[in-house]
């Protein structure tokens, strides 16, 4: 005969497992709430909720609902490690899908190949950062930069640049890609300078640039507040060469108010995209937040589509497993507000770019489309 304590020992480990078959999957986003990229974040939390608002209203993932760990990294390395440590191995989050500073996903790697769990990079970056846990669905400098030196070369004519950057792997990262692209294409670079990611003072930068003979300015910068300290005083520098900014998004674009007219910008999204499913991305994003609606951007629509492509390969690895769900990951795609979306090249995503400046009022102009730009050699060995 079967002992009382033996079915309560087997009726205990039916509930257990039951409970953690209903358990919540869980989403970790280490983001720079504050930092250089505090003016962003919360445009970046906003479309994870929404996302989950809407998997759950819809069932879940696979019968399970998803909950949001957010853990503030500072927008660098010291406050990342906390961050993803905290969310790995406290929380025993399910996967992390964020956009950070270089600096800051440099430093979470390690934690999340010892935690091993998937990692969803939304944020667009310098390129080649390879892990067999990352997986990228956002710009790269091969499908980012061209549009805008093409334009300046072809439309404005210009052939001298200045290059203008934050000091640390995306500002050098961006720039030597710019460079290489500049001097190929047989124009010239006049100037490259930098400034510390939390820097303000662009004044003796600003000045070397009014007497480079430079025609053109492209610069790259941390996202968020270094864009608007940089532009502020360009403008108030009476600098008005053509102006591509290879880090703003629209949303800090309309914070800068109109010091930002005239930018050019090369981004996988703006609002203007005309889609039916953008349309509706843009009516939710409303309906939910209201007033307190950040602008939807470059850097939080793929957070937005990052949740989506999480969810698609959960279901279709049938678990959580990460061996399963990072093989999935490759293989699904998830048509958003910058329409399809599949990280089939080497972790990365190709992508449909447009070339945009900005306008008085902050929107961005769509001046040219280029669909299904291959993000190139980024990670051969996976």
């Amino acid at each position: 005969m079967v002992s009382r304590l033996l079915l309560l020992t087997l009726s205990t480990a039916l509930a257990t497992g039951a409970l953690a078959d209903e358990a919540p999957i869980k989403i970790g986003i280490p983001v720079g709430l504050s930092g250089a990229n505090s003016v962003v974040a919360p445009s970046v939390v906003q479309s994870a909720e929404l996302a989950v608002e809407e998997i759950n209203a819809a069932g879940g993932v696979l019968g399970r609902k998803l909950e949001l760990e957010i853990a503030d990294d500072a927008s660098g390395a010291a406050g990342a490690q906390k961050a993803f440590d905290a969310l790995v191995f406290q929380k025993e989050v399910n996967a992390i899908i964020t956009m950070e500073t270089s600096a800051a996903r440099n430093a979470g790697l390690p934690i999340i190949s010892k935690g091993d769990i998937p990692f969803i990079y939304t944020s667009f970056y310098e390129g080649r950062s390879c892990n067999p846990n990352l997986f990228v669905n956002a710009w790269v400098p091969e499908q980012q930069v061209p549009p805008v030196v093409d334009h300046f070369m072809k439309s404005e004519k210009a052939k001298k640049f200045f290059l203008v950057g934050s000091d640390y792997a995306f500002g050098r990262g961006m720039l030597q890609f710019s460079r290489a692209y500049i001097e190929k294409a047989g124009g010239e670079v006049v100037g490259e300078e930098y400034l510390p990611m939390e820097g303000t003072d662009w004044t003796a930068i600003i000045s070397k640039l009014k007497s480079s003979g430079a025609e053109a300015l492209i610069t790259s910068t941390a996202g968020g507040s270094p864009n608007v300290t940089l532009t502020k005083q360009l403008r108030g520098a009476g600098v008005t060469l053509p102006y591509g900014n290879l880090a703003v998004d629209e949303g800090t674009a309309k914070s800068m108010g109109a010091d930002a007219a005239g930018i050019f910008i090369s981004a996988s999204y703006v609002t203007s995209i005309d889609s039916q499913a953008n349309k509706d991305f843009l009516a939710a994003m409303g309906k939910k937040f209201a007033g307190e609606l950040r602008t939807p951007n470059d850097l939080s629509v793929p957070q937005y589509e990052g949740v989506y492509l999480y969810k698609a390969a959960v279901e279709k690895a049938g678990s959580t497993d990460t061996k399963a769900v990072l093989a999935a990951l490759a293989e699904v795609s998830f048509t958003g507000p910058r329409g399809p979306v599949t990280m089939n090249k080497q972790h990365h995503a190709p992508l449909t770019m447009y070339l945009g400046q900005v306008q008085e009022d902050g929107s961005v102009k769509i001046a040219g489309t280029f669909e299904n730009v291959d993000p190139g050699e980024q990670c051969p060995g996976l």
